[in-house]
């Protein structure tokens, strides 16, 4: 594996020789480690089936969980999928940016049946990412990219999460830092009548609804046929068990908080790791996932979590929470 330390204030990427080079390893697919404004991305050629595979296998992913296929902008989309009125909306108002839409896939999009998982749809994004989109652009391919996580475990939102998890398979991890928004897409299917939010995530519900002017039906999860990425049961899950909504703390668990007001038996907590001391809910998203991996004590260990609201990006991090609470098999 090699690592490409990546400026986020870098304008110059196409041309350079680093650039070229994982352009190559992308189109000769192979995996790499991509950070978008959300999570760090698993990439791989969304064109090429044995690339996608490599996804699935490095993972440990069930093949009937489809990829998101991210592309460089809304042309790029359109010749995947099939927008209607509401699609172009959401696009144009939210892209490049953290939502991904569940369309009908045309039939001449190269995108293979694996990364689909058969379906007929499929979820699309123009990620913020200056460096996906230029990848994305350079290689003419678009690139499938899950969270750089092993299967329902907790995403990475930095280099050193996606080396934990997963160097050992990729040819190339390119490092800015940590990811700004934290918590992965929202995810919105508008295959039916009604349009469905599948995922809450770094995009509010109410920004979307604001836009198509209706409100968002909730989908439900689906464990043996998503038709979207985030829809498995238990997800984001630490070693240790997780109790929400704690208003008191049993010794030796470990506490996340939000906000300064502790709960009962704070001081007994084997471990104390915030969210947001000011209760606010973006760095609270942004600081989701590395917050679970400070509070994981292992395998026989606790976390309680404070109470989180659900509006805004609340809904996103209390539906994250929620899975990696999730009981287990």
């Amino acid at each position: 594996m090699k690592v490409w330390r990546l400026n986020p204030s870098d304008t110059q990427l196409e041309g350079t020789q680093i650039f070229s080079d994982v352009c190559e390893a992308l189109t000769d697919g192979k995996l790499v480690a991509i950070p978008t404004e959300t999570v760090y991305g698993l990439a791989a050629d969304a064109t090429n089936g044995k690339a996608c595979a490599g996804i699935y296998k490095a993972k440990g992913r069930p093949s009937f969980n489809p990829l998101i296929a991210h592309v460089d902008g809304l042309e790029a989309a359109q010749t995947h999928a099939f927008f209607d009125e509401r699609a172009l909306k959401l696009a144009e108002a939210f892209w490049p940016g953290p939502l991904t839409l569940v369309l009908p896939k045309r039939l001449t999009s190269p995108v293979s049946d694996l990364a689909v998982a058969g379906l007929e749809t499929i979820a699309l994004r123009v990620p913020r990412s200056e460096v996906m989109r230029a990848l994305c652009k350079s290689t003419g391919r678009p690139l499938a990219a899950p969270s750089a996580n092993l299967s329902g475990r907790i995403s990475g939102t930095t280099a050193q999460d996606v080396i934990d998890d997963l160097g050992e398979h990729l040819s190339y991890l390119i490092d800015s830092g940590a990811t700004p928004v934290g918590v992965e897409s929202t995810i919105v299917s508008l295959i039916g009548e009604r349009p469905t939010l599948l995922r809450p995530g770094g995009l509010a519900r109410e920004e979307i609804e604001a836009v198509l002017g209706e409100p968002l039906v909730r989908g439900g999860t689906n464990d043996s046929a998503p038709i979207s990425p985030g829809m498995l049961t238990s997800h984001y899950a630490p070693n240790a068990h997780i109790r929400l909504n704690a208003t008191d703390v049993a010794a030796g668990e470990a506490l996340i908080t939000f906000g300064t007001s502790l709960p009962e038996g704070a001081d007994r907590a084997a471990r104390l790791v915030s969210l947001s001391d000011s209760e606010d809910l973006s760095e609270a998203a942004a600081r989701l996932f590395t917050a679970l991996r400070e509070a994981d004590l292992g395998k026989n260990g606790k976390i309680a979590v404070m109470p989180v609201p659900h509006y805004g990006l609340g809904e996103a991090i209390n539906d994250r929470l929620a899975r990696a609470a999730a009981p287990r098999d």
